[in-house]
């Protein structure tokens, strides 16, 4: 089998596992869901990257005592099923890489990244990104267990929080959060996150 280099040797329409993600030596960033390949948006703009940078600083200090760790992209995050023990690289058809995600379960963390649900993902959303894969990844998070979800509009400079309900089935809308208020995580209620600090220019 030819080595995959560019995404013109893939079939869009077909279905991948990790395992065939690990082959691939492409020069663009891409992420599976379900399946599915995702090409991700171009190098994030530098209004991404500061907020990215922002919001990483406060969430690294908080965790430098704790054992939970926060790692940013590129990671990689094989997701499945909650309901089912870790699978092999074939059986996983989801692979994402957020901005942020915060993992507190160190049997989670592989070589290659997080095998299974982080407790907190954290994604900037950038021009690129569109309604269907924002649509899959929320129902892919849900469906995989992460605990706290946070959607960052840069020029909206607003959070949307979500959260697992008590029964770990579904999202809620915790909070939503603008300007320059203070955001806080609902897994880390200690943890205060200027956004004035975080959307500053």
């Amino acid at each position: 089998m030819a080595k995959v280099t560019e995404l013109s040797q893939l079939d869009m329409n077909g279905s991948y596992s990790y395992a065939d993600y690990l082959t691939w030596s492409l020069d663009q960033t891409v992420e599976l869901i379900k399946g599915k390949i995702f090409t991700m948006s171009p190098a994030p703009n530098v209004k991404h990257q500061r907020i990215s940078r922002n919001l990483f600083k406060p969430i690294v200090n908080y965790m430098a005592d704790k054992r939970c760790e926060v790692f940013s992209a590129p990671f990689d995050v094989k997701l499945y099923d909650r309901r089912k023990s870790k699978l092999s690289d074939r059986e996983v058809f989801s692979v994402v890489q957020p901005d942020l995600c915060v993992i507190c379960d160190k049997n989670k963390l592989t070589e290659q990244g997080c095998d299974g649900a982080p407790d907190w993902i954290i994604e900037v959303l950038s021009p690129g990104n569109n309604k269907k894969e924002l649509r899959f990844k929320y129902d892919l998070y849900q469906e995989s267990g992460v605990g706290e979800y946070w959607l960052v509009f840069p020029y909206e400079r607003a959070v949307q929080q979500f959260v697992l309900d008590r029964d770990g089935e579904a999202y809620r809308l915790h909070a939503l959060y603008a300007g320059d208020e203070t955001a806080q995580p609902y897994l880390f209620p200690e943890l205060k996150i200027d956004l004035a600090e975080v959307f500053a220019e």
